[in-house]
């Protein structure tokens, strides 16, 4: 049993911080609109990037990099929640996404 929670796309609230954890070139492609991005193998080194009073809901491809990201997140003391499905579940239900390259949002 984890000490978080995983949630589906469809519960994450409207007004959530999102915590992007892809690669670069996955978050260029395409991501949620409003995320903010911090690759996993980056997340110790820039723990200052993120209010430890502010709720995070962690977001990947399809959901392991968050959920070891989540993992890591609470043991620093954060509250963080693992978005089930991730990415894909995210464009599948049609939410908005943005993309860095000036092309239609995909998900790699």
């Amino acid at each position: 049993m984890s000490d978080f929670e995983t949630v589906p796309v469809g519960d994450v609230p409207a007004d959530a911080k999102i915590l992007d954890v892809r690669e670069d070139y996955e978050w260029v492609a395409g991501h949620a609109e409003g995320a903010l991005h911090i690759p996993l193998d980056q997340l110790p080194a820039r723990l200052d990037d993120l209010d430890p009073d502010e709720d995070l809901f962690v977001i990947c491809r399809t959901g392991g990099r968050s959920y070891r990201a989540v993992q890591w997140l609470v043991g620093q003391g954060y509250t963080a929640t693992n978005i089930g499905g991730g990415m894909d579940m995210w464009f599948e239900s049609g939410l908005p996404m943005v993309s860095e390259n000036g092309l239609k949002p995909v998900v790699l």
